[in-house]
């Protein structure tokens, strides 16, 4: 059987983010190869993109979203919606030619340290991907409430939330083919 290849973008870039941590859990309960997308990305600016096209790091991104076998996407909750590194990103990938995200298999998950886990901004995030017409995973939905307590010192999640996130993974491996 194949390597199965899991592209992350976390919303988040603190260098300790539960986003992140998330991400490396959904890689680690799906023994997925994983690769973190890096979403320091230019503010959008269509007057640069006139001028100079897409940026190497945006280009990057669209190659490794279009040759992962499935792409996870965590998000905070930043004032009831995702971040704005998150949609930064959504935005200069909607200015690519093609459409990497066509049909690809995605999950939307959250960690925040409020008590909804980020249920408002997947709410958001989901309404931001229609138009990239991914093929996003229906549940069980996972939203990690009270974040920075629901991860051990190795960074593996609480059962609480493993559950949910390994069942999760089962349906985007086999939405994958793998």
């Amino acid at each position: 059987m194949s390597t199965f290849t899991l592209l992350g973008l976390s919303g988040s870039l603190r260098a300790n983010s539960a986003n992140t941590k998330l991400l490396h859990e959904a890689a680690r309960l799906s023994d997925a190869h994983y690769t973190g997308a890096d979403l320091h990305l230019p503010l959008y600016d269509n007057d640069v993109e006139d001028a100079k096209g897409l940026p190497e790091a945006v280009e990057t991104l669209v190659r490794q979203i279009a040759e992962a076998d499935a792409v996870a996407i965590s998000t905070p909750e930043y004032n009831s919606g995702v971040s704005g590194v998150l949609k930064n990103a959504l935005d200069w990938i909607s200015r690519s030619s093609g459409n990497p995200w066509a049909d690809k298999p995605v999950i939307l998950i959250s960690a925040a340290a409020g008590r909804s886990g980020g249920a408002r901004a997947l709410t958001m995030l989901r309404a931001c991907m229609v138009p990239f017409r991914p093929l996003v995973m229906a549940g069980p939905e996972v939203a990690v409430a009270d974040c920075n307590t629901q991860f051990d010192d190795n960074g593996h999640l609480t059962p609480r939330y493993e559950k949910s996130l390994q069942e999760l993974m089962v349906s985007l491996r086999q939405a994958a083919g793998h």
